[in-house]
């Protein structure tokens, strides 16, 4: 196993991780943009790490950006930063996350979830090692390491224009793919025991056995969520056993509850300890909450319009923008089974706003 892997969570000897680790020992020493693909769970965060800390920037900083959680309009000034006065709030310059990554590596995650008014920004740091803030009119020059991680199909998304092609191109010069948890089942015992120990220790419990049979079951399960469901449901079960071993019959228990408990309850943290929005950062998201809404009236518009044009009427007098888009986001996760991820793809937005929005419409 490539050194530190397994420190950053990467257990596993079987052929498919053995081949990420011979990859990522080949590519960690240079300086290469990296692409890590694979579905949600699979631990493309843990592969940026690997790279990072067997580079040679390993003493500089590691700066991890999730393109998906940041709202479009003030995605530029976070990875950016920007200058003092560049917009209404902006009382002080601010460096962006390229900047405090200077010397080190900046992991972007979920990079398909990028707007495509930044992307081409990102294109000119890789092919120079320059940018300009926000409202900034000289370019400030860094030696960053970019690794890049999605759970879409970013080729197909360029053919659909939601994604630069240029981009992908120059991004997937070294691609890591990494395989779901169901396709390398010979790691799920050993991976098993991993956070068994690891999460005894950080709690200071006297470490759990599997009986043979719960291994057997855990290797024969589908795990949807790869390696982070498996790594929740473990240290959920060392708690359960209270100390003894862990048995099939528990797990099997444990499994069948999933469906309406997949973790334990989360605290929540002290008021002190939540972290706190800027009146900047606040100023930001209502302007992006204003686009937001101008795209859900036009998608209303093109909905009403198509179902027109197939001769069915809607009494537009009748119905709100809120209950349109109600209507749209249920007839659109129908034609998908349920299925989430699909529908907010149908949709043209991220999974993060779907989940926002069937919480508002209660659907």
């Amino acid at each position: 196993m490539l050194e530190g892997l397994e420190s950053v969570g990467m257990a596993g000897s079987g052929p498919a991780m053995l081949q990420v680790a011979a990859l990522i020992r080949q590519v960690a020493p240079t300086d290469l943009s990296v692409l890590i693909m694979g579905e949600s769970g699979t631990g493309k965060e843990l592969v940026a790490r690997a790279i990072h800390e067997n580079s040679r920037r390993a003493a500089g900083p590691l700066i991890t950006v999730n393109c998906g959680a940041i709202p479009e309009g003030i995605f530029e000034s976070e990875i950016f930063g920007h200058e003092r006065g560049s917009f209404t709030g902006a009382e002080r310059q601010r460096k962006g996350m390229f900047e405090l990554a200077d010397g080190g590596t900046i992991f972007m995650d979920e990079i398909g979830e990028m707007p495509l008014f930044t992307q081409v920004k990102i294109l000119r740091v890789l092919e120079t090692g320059e940018f300009m803030r926000v409202g900034g009119q000289a370019s400030v020059k860094v030696n960053v390491r970019v690794v890049a991680a999605t759970n879409r199909d970013l080729a197909l998304e360029s053919t659909r224009g939601r994604f630069r092609q240029d981009l992908f191109f120059r991004l997937k010069a070294v691609a890591v793919l990494l395989p779901p948890l169901r396709e390398r089942r010979e790691d799920i015992p050993e991976l098993a025991r991993y956070f068994v120990a690891r999460f005894c220790e950080a709690n200071r419990l006297r470490r759990a056995e599997f009986e043979p049979a719960a291994l057997d079951l855990l290797s024969a399960h589908y795990w949807q969520g790869n390696v982070r469901e498996l790594k929740n449901l473990v240290e959920s079960l060392v708690i359960l056993a209270g100390g003894g071993p862990i048995s099939a019959g528990l797990l099997r228990e444990r499994l069948l509850e999933e469906g309406t408990s997949r973790h334990l309850p989360a605290l929540r943290p002290p008021e002190e300890d939540r972290p706190q929005l800027s009146l900047e950062m606040l100023q930001q998201m209502f302007f992006f909450l204003q686009r937001e809404l101008a795209e859900i009236k036009t998608l209303v518009r093109e909905q009403i319009e198509a179902q027109r044009q197939v001769g069915e009427q809607i009494n537009l007098a009748a119905l709100s923008v809120a209950e349109l888009e109600r209507d749209h986001i249920r007839e659109v996760l129908a034609d998908h089974g349920g299925n989430r991820a699909r529908a907010a793809h149908s949709l043209g937005i991220s999974e993060r706003t779907l989940y926002r929005k069937i919480r508002r419409h209660q659907l």
